[in-house]
């Protein structure tokens, strides 16, 4: 019976992310809310506190998001396996399509319809990563953390108007995390 269980679980995390790695076009940005709608909305699987810590390591992890966080999603959920399964459905489904893709490429190339529909998922791709942006900007507001916030909006003011590297800003926003964490501890445990 716990076989069919862990098969169970398995196949989900693996048709969960086949499904959501097929029909999702944008990036890791986008893919990451459709995880979280799946294991967190619909299945109960992970908290969503911890899928937003899922997501943030996923981001600054060297590698494509999706993957990343396929892969942390899996390993929360059912260890070595569930990372496998879950990124095994993340990357066939891109696979398939660019080999299919490569041997017809003259051919969608030069055709006017392919080119039209592109540009016009563009469009949606920018609504869906504005859907991400502002789930998980409620996600910090929601934890009522006056540093989580502050450096919310100071990382967005340095990327979007000051034009900082985002590397320095994630160097920045680490440091200021683990300082935060280590008072929060200091405080905890009445050390000085």
């Amino acid at each position: 019976m716990q076989n069919k269980k862990n098969g169970n679980i398995l196949w989900t995390l693996f048709s969960g992310m086949f499904q959501i790695s097929t029909f999702t076009f944008g990036g890791g940005f986008v893919i990451a809310t459709f995880i979280k709608k799946r294991f967190v909305d619909q299945l109960g699987w992970i908290e969503e506190s911890e899928m937003l810590d899922l997501i943030a390591l996923g981001q600054s992890s060297p590698g494509a998001v999706a993957v990343n966080v396929a892969i942390l999603v899996g390993w929360r959920v059912f260890g070595v396996l569930g990372m496998i399964a879950a990124v095994l459905g993340t990357i066939l489904p891109p696979m398939i399509i660019l080999t299919v893709i490569s041997f017809f490429y003259n051919a969608f190339a030069s055709n006017q319809m392919v080119a039209l529909t592109l540009k016009g998922m563009q469009a949606g791709v920018a609504a869906l990563i504005l859907s991400v942006a502002l789930d998980l900007a409620k996600g910090v507001t929601k934890s009522k953390s006056i540093i989580a916030i502050i450096l919310m909006v100071v990382s967005f003011l340095a990327s979007y108007i000051f034009k900082v590297n985002v590397m320095y800003i994630i160097l920045a926003a680490l440091v200021l995390g683990i300082s935060d964490a280590l008072m929060k501890r200091r405080k905890q445990y009445g050390v000085a």
